[in-house]
């Protein structure tokens, strides 16, 4: 018999038992039936959905990665590694500045800003008021009470040097905050500061070489890009190796400090002897335009230039203008006998006084000297001696010469704030002789006192305009020269004949006529003094007003030195060239010959040569 393959056989049970199972599993298979015929629509939708959601998002994905790396990922890779990378310039101290004997004149310095926040202080504020007090130069007293008004922020120094710093991180106080930065020193203080001048809080020089220098002082720091951390410090394991080190270079002067003081001292006794507005010395090197020194009184401390009338930032020896007066008078004699109009041993009749145009001039205290020779015009300073001479030059040749001299001009040093001289016109000039007849005894037209002293240099090198200037150049710490200034080619005025001729003039000046103030025994020196009027912004001349001078030359053998001493506006009755400046050029002289070396010119104790 065949069996039916969905037929399910139960055996050993009994038969009641039996349908009951049956009908039980028949009820099951029903419901087992029923059960999957509902749930299969529902679970395929849910597939399909899992499916498109993964489906989007990884087709999201992909889009979005496409954007990523190749749309936008040269601008995300700049922007990454701008985050990651930092542009830093590391400070680069200024240069020093230094004289010609390596005395340091200018430096930058660590310094501190030192703040107070009392509520961190780990002790009393009285016992931290008397440990800071000693080392801030301040009472403990006046601390203490600042300490119990406020809580923090209290500004205590604002730049206190490394050594005090480091003596107020020894002691261990809670509640004190240093912070480092550099400041500019001036060590000398007001001793050079008309030549070194100063630098600003944004440490940019604002007078003397720290302005007109600016470029060599200033070292050249590259950026570097580095690396840093997530929390933005810099990773020094990534820096370039060498990029903090920086050369050793220094800006050299051609001042002395010694010749300086000395000339420095000179001026202020007299100054303060007559009373005098301020004053001026100079000296220079005639061979090459180098200034052994260049002082200026009133001055200021360039360590609290703050505190300094504004009107000393600029040096007057560069930046103003006066007559010079009778110490021009050698420049003419050079100029006539340059001329052939004069001889060396010609002689002029002065009457005291001279009618030029409509004017009468006369010399000064209206003395009259008789017949005398040119030297003697100098060494008494005639007025009337030298209108005499410079009538015999036309007056627009004069003018050429005065012209080739420099006047009208700059004289292209390495100072700054420099002004011109002036000089009338040549149509004014010579339209009348008065102006010819008063330049020839220096006035009518205006230099500033450095010009002059170049002009004396012509006289003292044989005939040469140099440049006067203050830097050297840049060395390293070993003296090697790496940089020196380009400078003007010396120009050739006179001949070396007419200021051999000139010299042994003015050495006369010193032995016998107005400059025996100057006289140094043992040594030759040519000279020339003057006491010229003040002329007046409105015009004319102040009265009871005038500014003395001494110019000299040494030695006369072999002339190099040129010496200047100026004051302006000395008061008495007997303040003359003679009195007030000639002194001061004879205590500088005598601190320049030592320091030069200058040998004697003829055994000490015995009269100058005249």
């Amino acid at each position: 018999m065949r069996k039916s393959p969905n037929r399910i056989k139960f055996r050993n049970l009994p038969s009641s038992g039996f349908k009951k199972q049956q009908k039980a599993s028949a009820r099951a298979l029903e419901k087992i039936a029923s059960s999957t015929q509902d749930q299969t629509p529902n679970t395929k939708s849910r597939l399909f959905v899992v499916w498109g959601i993964l489906v989007a998002a990884g087709l999201g994905l992909a889009v979005n990665l496409y954007q990523l790396q190749i749309v936008r990922g040269p601008k995300l890779t700049q922007k990454a590694r701008n985050q990651q990378m930092v542009n830093l310039r590391p400070f680069m101290p200024r240069r020093p500045v230094i004289d010609r004997t390596n005395n340091v004149l200018a430096l930058d310095r660590p310094v501190y800003t030192v703040y107070a926040h009392p509520k961190l202080f780990n002790k009393s504020g009285s016992d931290i008021a008397n440990e800071l007090a000693p080392i801030l130069n301040k009472d403990a007293a006046d601390l203490e009470k600042i300490f119990q008004n406020k809580k923090s922020g209290i500004l205590l120094s604002s730049a206190l040097p490394e050594e005090l710093a480091d003596r107020i991180s020894s002691l261990h106080l809670d509640g004190l905050e240093l912070i480092q930065k550099y400041s500019r020193l001036y060590p000398q203080q007001d001793l050079v500061a008309d030549v070194v001048g100063y630098v600003n809080l944004d440490r940019r020089g604002q007078a003397g070489v720290e302005y007109s220098q600016e470029k060599l002082l200033e070292r050249s720091g590259q950026t570097v890009r580095m690396s840093r951390a997530g929390n933005g410090a810099l990773m020094p394991d990534h820096a370039p190796e060498g990029f903090l080190r920086f050369d050793d270079l220094r800006l050299q002067l051609t001042i002395d400090s010694r010749l300086q003081r000395s000339a420095r001292l000179a001026l202020k006794q007299q100054m303060k002897k007559f009373g005098a507005k301020r004053g001026a010395v100079i000296v220079m090197d005639a061979w090459d335009g180098s200034l052994l020194a260049l002082v200026s009184q009133p001055t200021y401390n360039p360590n609290e230039y703050s505190k300094a009338d504004i009107s000393l930032f600029k040096n007057w020896t560069v930046a103003d203008l006066y007559e010079p007066g009778s110490t021009f008078k050698p420049l003419n004699v050079a100029i006539a006998l340059e001329n052939g109009i004069i001889k060396p041993d010609d002689t002029f009749n002065d009457p005291g006084s001279i009618q030029v145009a409509d004017r009468i001039i006369r010399n000064a205290e209206n003395k009259r000297y008789g017949r005398i020779n040119i030297a003697q015009v100098l060494q008494h300073s005639s007025n009337i001696g030298m209108v005499q001479i410079i009538q015999r030059l036309q007056p627009s040749v004069y003018y050429n010469w005065l012209e080739r001299l420099g006047l009208g001009q700059g004289i292209q040093t390495d100072l700054p704030f420099e002004v011109a001289s002036q000089l009338k016109s040549q149509e004014e000039f010579t339209a009348s002789p008065i102006e010819a007849a008063t330049t020839s005894f220096g006035q009518g037209f205006s230099l500033t006192p450095l010009q002059l002293v170049q002009m004396h240099g012509a006289l003292a090198n044989g005939g040469k305009l140099v440049t006067p200037h203050v830097v050297r150049g840049l060395v390293d710490t070993k003296g090697r020269m790496h940089y020196s200034p380009n400078l003007p080619a010396p120009r050739q005025i006179f001949s070396t004949a007419t200021t051999q001729k000139v010299i042994e003039m003015m050495e006369t000046v010193v032995s016998q006529g107005t400059g025996k103030a100057s006289q140094i025994p043992g040594y030759r020196i040519a000279g020339k003094t003057g006491t010229a009027q003040v002329a007046s912004r409105a015009g004319g001349y102040l009265s009871n007003a005038k500014i003395t001078s001494f110019v000299g030359i040494l030695p006369v053998e072999s002339p190099r030195y040129v010496v200047l001493a100026l004051v302006d506006e000395p008061k008495g009755a007997n303040a003359f060239g003679s009195t007030v400046a000639a002194p001061i050029a004879k205590a500088v002289m005598e601190a320049l010959i030592p320091i030069e070396q200058i040998p004697p010119s003829t055994p000490v104790n015995s009269a100058p040569v005249p």
